[in-house]
């Protein structure tokens, strides 16, 4: 039986902090406010810095749990592998299942790997395939960098968080803040219900978006059809 909810706020309370510092500071609000938003422009910064240095990026999203069908993993590492072939920067969140198999199609084929990593409690680990790297502390600078390295966005199945990702770039792309990209979606069985969802939930029963934002993205089934969109 898992957890109630209960039992995890509890356990969470337990959960040590990211670093000492944090720990000293935790009694001493404003300190610690102040000390975090220093982290925050410092990993903005950093991010940057990086980024400028990458030339012809596509930013390639999906789950990081390896329990996906073997399929997605090659068909991933295949379509990474073709871009990398064309001279695009394969960038990726750095960890395993769908990012380690981009990650290894571009390393193979000898191009351009880029992983930009998260913190996390439980460690994520780069993967073998990262040529390049830097690491984030919070997902949303993380995820600024992700969207704003990219000239194409690539999703494959994933969690939550690929669909916070998936999402944020969506509406980036629909309110404008950022240039008209190609994003493609990746796997028809995955997909296709929440596709159908958007279609007849949000577009034609309550009218919450426009029929034209469900050509912001395109619809793949294998990595030759992502290639040739």
């Amino acid at each position: 039986m898992g957890l109630s909810l209960t039992d995890k706020l509890q356990r969470s309370k337990k959960q040590p902090k990211y670093d000492q510092l944090d720990a000293l500071l935790e009694h001493h609000e404003y300190e610690l406010a102040a000390w975090r938003i220093f982290k925050i422009m410092n990993e903005f910064v950093k991010g940057f810095e990086f980024l400028s240095r990458l030339d012809n990026t596509v930013s390639i999203y999906g789950s990081a749990r390896s329990g996906l069908p073997e399929h997605v993993y090659e068909d991933a590492t295949n379509l990474a592998r073709m871009l990398a072939e064309d001279g695009y920067t394969v960038v990726t969140g750095g960890g395993p299942g769908v990012m380690e198999a981009a990650n290894k199609g571009a390393f193979v084929a000898q191009g351009e790997s880029i992983g930009l990593n998260i913190q996390l409690p439980f460690e994520q680990v780069i993967n073998p395939y990262v040529k390049k790297s830097e690491s984030f502390r919070y997902f949303f600078s993380r995820k600024v960098m992700l969207a704003f390295s990219a000239r194409m966005y690539v999703v494959y199945p994933g969690g939550f968080g690929t669909m916070d990702e998936f999402f944020e770039v969506l509406t980036l792309v629909q309110s404008h803040k950022v240039d008209l990209l190609p994003i493609v979606l990746v796997n028809k069985k995955f997909w296709q219900p929440l596709v159908t969802w958007l279609e007849e939930s949000m577009c034609q029963k309550f009218n919450l978006i426009d029929q034209e934002d469900l050509d912001l993205f395109c619809l793949a089934d294998t990595a030759e059809e992502a290639y040739e969109y």
